[in-house]
């Protein structure tokens, strides 16, 4: 399926609409062929037509503009006409409607922020981008549960986030800037050693410019894939440089089995870390098997029984709706024994397929299983404690659907809430990280290191000398108090 669009002013938003239901689009520059499946989009003046070919058979759209339309509203016609056109030709009715966002709850607050009644909101949300009532409610339970931590973040609220790009192998749904251990395993040393100077940076960096640090994590890639003494010698770093006690959170992702021992879990837990991640994925072993990953369902069940024994009080375990060879059934048994572990936090993600993992992007979207169904599954958790606390979504999310992070009372990841929601700055640190500095207003500025770890390291004066942008941002901002605005 092709699609070429025609001065339409808007052409990233369409082609993200288009996407919805056709995930394999490919965006051409030229008329499509005769005959060729195609999505076609003009804008004219006065008006947007929007036109699918599918097996010969031809359904055309159009919406008038008016002469006047200010971007916006020439952007939400021209995307409105496509979506119920692809709506009416294919039969889906994606339960996000013609959101397109990665951040559905946070559209939601601004509208509040606004004025806008709850009643209003749901208008605005399910009747002008035809989101689902469930969906919607979904974004309304969890923006009152995220209240009372945006509510603690200030504005000289910082968190801090260090990078890990290395892992004990590739999982083939993966898109993350990792390299294996077998790969790499000779820049790990000089990498460790330079993310330590520049973990020392931006604690002057902090210090220099009157910030608070609120949340620290460290994540990957896989932390633990680094061995027991590089990971002590990070996380006495981190220990050094900043008052952990006083965090409000501290994670670190123990992620794998395979390399996660009761060691690196016990220099977690003594470096000051408040919350760990243990991350199966799934816990059948013919999916993890398909996925690249090298250890069972078993094996991670004693990796978290050894997390508990040494002290571990705050722990949370990923799951991937829509796995290769998974099915509905499978996911609801692996959520079942997930929760019989009764971890603090459950996120629940939908496969995403991006062109840098190792899955085919140009699969039908019910090659991998019905994700929606999966998802239905998560209804479960409510009778056990577990509640929705986050989501965000992404690109090429199988069935449009989201991601979904549930908590017991009290448990609330704080970094998952902080960067979602971009309520306050994150600093980066390490390969591929990126520093999003965030100001009153909704100014976002971002600093990206270098995103390859060898890179990284032979650029690391720059990656220093680049710190200077996040104190020029802070001198720019009109919304601190003047005696900590540095």
């Amino acid at each position: 399926m092709e699609l070429y669009l025609a001065n339409t002013g808007c052409d990233y938003e369409a082609e993200n609409v288009a996407r919805i239901f056709f995930p394999g689009l490919r965006p051409v520059k030229r008329y499509p062929a005769h005959g060729a499946d195609a999505v076609y989009v003009r804008r004219s003046r006065t008006r947007a037509v929007c036109a699918v070919r599918r097996d010969g058979r031809v359904a055309v759209r159009w919406a008038p503009l008016a002469p006047d339309a200010d971007k916006k509203q020439a952007e939400y016609a021209v995307c409105r006409a496509l979506f119920l056109l692809l709506r009416g030709e294919t039969g889906l009715c994606p339960p996000w409607g013609m959101l397109t966002g990665v951040r559905p709850v946070r559209f939601l607050r601004t509208l509040r922020e606004k004025g806008l009644t709850a009643q209003q909101a749901k208008e605005h949300l399910c009747g002008r981008y035809f989101v689902s009532e469930e969906k919607f409610a979904l974004c309304e339970d969890i923006a009152r549960r995220q209240a009372p931590a945006l509510a603690a973040s200030g504005p000289r609220s910082c968190s801090l986030y260090i990078s890990i790009p290395f892992c004990p192998s590739r999982c083939s749904y993966c898109s993350f800037v990792s390299r294996t251990i077998a790969q790499s395993r000779e820049l790990i040393e000089p990498y460790v050693r330079c993310l330590v100077r520049e973990i020392e940076a931006t604690a002057a960096l902090i210090e220099r410019l009157g910030l608070r640090l609120e949340t620290a994590y460290i994540g990957g890639g896989t932390p633990t894939a680094i061995s027991a003494a590089q990971l002590r010698l990070l996380m006495d770093t981190v220990r050094r440089c900043f008052d952990v006690r006083a965090l409000r959170e501290y994670t670190v992702e123990a992620g794998r089995p395979d390399c996660t021992d009761e060691e690196k879990l016990g220099v977690i837990l003594e470096g000051g870390a408040t919350r760990i991640s243990i991350n199966p994925q799934t816990m059948d072993d013919g999916v993890l098997a398909a996925i690249g990953r090298r250890h069972t369902a078993q094996d991670v069940a004693d990796c978290f029984a050894a997390a508990r024994r040494i002290g571990h009080r705050n722990i949370n375990m990923d799951l991937i709706a829509g796995l290769p060879t998974d099915t509905p059934a499978g996911f609801a048994k692996s959520l079942a024994a997930v929760a019989a572990l009764s971890p603090e936090n459950i996120t629940v993600h939908t496969l995403t397929l991006k062109r840098a993992s190792n899955l085919v992007i140009d699969h039908a979207p019910d090659a991998y299983g019905d994700v929606a169904a999966m998802l239905h599954a998560c209804g479960a958790l409510a009778g056990q404690g577990y509640a929705p606390y986050y989501l965000y979504r992404q690109k090429g999310t199988l069935q449009n659907l989201e991601n979904t992070g549930y908590t017991k009372p009290g448990f609330e990841g704080l970094y998952n809430i902080y960067i979602m929601e971009e309520a306050h700055t994150i600093l980066s640190a390490g390969a591929g990280g990126s520093t999003k500095m965030v100001a009153g207003g909704g100014r976002i500025r971002r600093v990206f290191n270098y995103k390859y770890p060898a890179e990284y390291i032979r650029g690391f004066d720059d990656v220093l000398a680049h710190k200077e942008e996040v104190a020029r941002f802070y001198e720019q901002r009109d919304d601190l108090d003047p005696e900590t605005a540095g």
